[in-house]
């Protein structure tokens, strides 16, 4: 009798903590918001290429010989297709940031947001 309520118990514990357990990975790792609603050059954009760019592409002469630093500059490179080629490592493109890791999937979403709207100096 000893051992037949002993086996039930443990096979009770069994399934009903077995059943409160989640494998999924969605739910164990929600994925992260991307919040591309309101890009703006001055809030989010700017913030971003001084962060990830300056040290080769800022100040008065850039050591890589191109200049990001403020609108107009950036804006360039915007119109000739160069900031979103070199930071989505498209064929033909310098990628960027050179010797450093790739930018966020979200960072480069809200650089293409900005780029889609325009590219205004906002």
């Amino acid at each position: 009798m000893n051992n037949r309520l002993l086996f039930f118990g443990c096979l009770y514990l069994m399934l009903t903590w077995s059943s409160c357990v989640s494998n999924v990975e969605e739910e164990l790792y929600p994925p992260e918001v991307c919040d591309t609603v309101s890009v703006t050059y001055s809030l989010t954009v700017a913030p971003i290429i001084e962060q990830h760019c300056f040290e080769c592409h800022g100040g008065a002469e850039p050591s890589s010989g191109i200049p990001l630093e403020g609108y107009d500059n950036l804006k360039v490179k915007v119109d000739d297709g160069r900031l979103i080629g070199a930071i989505r490592h498209r064929p033909d493109f310098s990628p960027m940031p050179k010797d450093a890791p790739a930018l966020t999937e979200c960072t480069i979403l809200k650089i293409e947001k900005w780029v889609a709207e325009g590219a205004q100096d906002n």
